[in-house]
């Protein structure tokens, strides 16, 4: 399993790059990062100096939006990125959520998405695409390539990803919604005559390792509760559109946002707000990995069996070092088991 780690784009940059450089050293293959212009500091130029300090991670926005930068400014950032460093570059891409919304603007429709999509990748990727007319191809890059990492909850997002994808994102780690999220995507992508195989599946939750007890375990859950919260952004648009009761979603994943009275994106992402109080210790015990180095363990191998390729931790709450540590010393070596110099 491949393991990332999603950062705040908050100053100084230099913090985040130095995080990033930590993560590679501990054997993380991802760095990512919250792409929202007004909240936290511009992600791409980040990337630049994260990709000149380190080797060989791969790093990208989990999420980026169609809405906020014309397709062909965010498939030239990317492939310049790629010239500069070699391809080490990824795009995680969905709808919009604070970016747009801070704006007062609306997340943009599955078809804007699917469509944005085939003109970053192309072109990202060397190739000419049709846009607004045109046949359009960036002559100074060669070579380029870029996956395309789709974020999805819903079952149409779902079977988009399935469809077009290079990879699904699940932001969140309870596993039956992964098992159910995960059976849509390689159903759509089989449809459409993909190898579901060839979609790479992304985890992406807050970690946070404790001693075992139950006061740390309760520390670890007020620090990662607004975590549901945001989850609880995209689940009222799920439930909107498709209603509380019946298959389309499951009860595991609609049901917490009853109690849901709004949302403060002055404080996204941020732990100890006050406006997740409705998120229930159950949903955080369910949606993140809280607890000592063997729980976490148990529950990777856990989503590894339910073929999970990358689990990708939050790490926004107040054991920053702490949690990047226990992965790359206890953690990460647990569940990618080196084989024997000699049997």
């Amino acid at each position: 399993m491949d393991f990332g780690v999603v950062l705040q784009n908050d100053p100084p940059a230099a913090r985040i790059v130095e995080f990033a450089r930590q993560a590679e050293l501990l054997g993380f293959s991802h760095v990512w990062t919250f792409d929202s212009h007004l909240l936290w500091q511009e992600p791409y130029v980040v990337y630049s100096q994260i990709l000149a300090n380190t080797r060989k991670v791969t790093v990208g926005p989990m999420v980026t939006n169609p809405a906020t930068r014309d397709w062909t400014v965010t498939a030239s950032l990317f492939a310049t990125l790629n010239e500069m460093f070699g391809n080490r570059t990824i795009c995680g891409i969905g709808r919009g959520d604070s970016a747009v919304r801070v704006t007062n603007g609306r997340p943009t429709t599955l078809a804007t998405l699917r469509e944005s999509i085939g003109v970053i990748r192309g072109l990202a990727n060397s190739e000419a695409v049709e846009y607004n007319g045109n046949t359009l191809q960036f002559p100074w890059s060669v070579g380029s390539k870029l996956p395309v990492w789709v974020a999805a909850y819903g079952p149409k997002a779902l079977q988009l990803t399935g469809e077009i994808g290079d990879g699904f994102i699940l932001q969140l780690a309870d596993l039956d919604i992964t098992a159910w999220s995960i059976a849509a995507v390689r159903r759509a992508a089989a449809d459409a005559g993909r190898d579901p195989a060839a979609v790479k599946i992304c985890v992406a939750a807050p970690a946070y390792v404790t001693d075992g007890s139950e006061a740390g375990l309760q520390h670890a859950r007020n620090q990662c509760r607004w975590f549901g919260g945001m989850v609880g952004n995209h689940v009222a648009d799920i439930v909107a559109r498709y209603g509380s009761q019946g298959a389309a979603v499951p009860a595991a994943l609609s049901d917490y946002i009853a109690g849901r009275q709004g949302y403060d994106y002055n404080s996204h992402g941020k732990a100890g707000n006050d406006h997740t109080n409705f998120v229930p210790d159950e949903i955080i015990d369910r949606f993140c990995l809280l607890g000592p180095v063997e729980a976490q363990v148990d529950r990777l191998a856990q989503l590894c069996e339910l073929g999970v390729d990358q689990f990708a931790l939050y790490l926004q709450h107040d054991a920053k070092s702490e949690t990047l540590a226990a992965y790359g010393d206890h953690v990460i070596p647990a569940v990618n088991t080196r084989k024997a110099a000699k049997t």
